[in-house]
């Protein structure tokens, strides 16, 4: 091999080299959301639910229990801006922030509520699957002396988290129905979303 061959071979690796070595030093990109996060994730969140309907605790303090254990595994934010439907394309900034912390409040209490039902019983992950984009979690409610029935958690990573973004209690999509909910709220209230979100702070 001639000198000319040997400085293009030995310039070739070192450029390789080089590269390899940044590769190296890149983080690697994250595993995308796969059914066993997603399971994980609703696993860890009935386990804080059983925790608080268990507890003994006031009414107040397990709302207040419910509202940390929904902004800790859901995407608050996507759920609220879809609670709130074309409203939501109007409204400024501002306006969004109060309207997704007052949100949050009131969706916490109205299934917190909910949940309060299941005090002498328990919540249990039974399965989970992949339905197109997302992931839904199955888990059924063991009441004392009422029929189990199921509740799925529908888990997606597109908020760069993993997190849940709707639940359907026995048939019921919490998504389609705050969405009606809060859309004839705002309706009597001519669409002043101020005043709405005042309403949902009491609500």
């Amino acid at each position: 091999m001639d000198n000319d061959s040997m400085q293009l071979t030995r310039r070739r690796f070192a450029a390789g080299f080089a590269l390899g070595s940044v590769a190296l030093a890149l983080p690697l990109p994250a595993m995308a959301l796969n059914v066993d996060d997603a399971r994980a994730l609703i696993d860890r969140a009935i386990a804080d639910i059983n925790t608080v309907i268990a507890s003994g605790k006031s009414e107040q303090a397990m709302y207040g229990e419910f509202e940390r254990i929904f902004v800790k595994y859901s995407d608050v934010a996507v759920i609220a801006r879809s609670a709130l439907g074309v409203a939501a394309k109007q409204a400024s900034k501002a306006q969004m922030t109060s309207f997704t912390k007052a949100f949050q409040g009131y969706i916490s209490r109205k299934y917190g509520a909910r949940f309060r039902e299941f005090i002498g019983g328990e919540i249990e992950v039974v399965d989970a699957r992949a339905v197109k984009s997302y992931f839904e979690v199955i888990t059924v409610a063991k009441l004392k002396g009422e029929a189990p029935f199921d509740l799925r958690w529908h888990v997606s990573d597109k908020s760069g988290r993993n997190l849940f973004f709707n639940i359907i209690i026995e048939g019921v999509n919490m998504l389609a129905s705050e969405r009606t909910e809060i859309g004839s709220m705002l309706d009597k209230r001519k669409g002043n979303l101020d005043g709405l979100i005042e309403d949902l702070k009491t609500a």
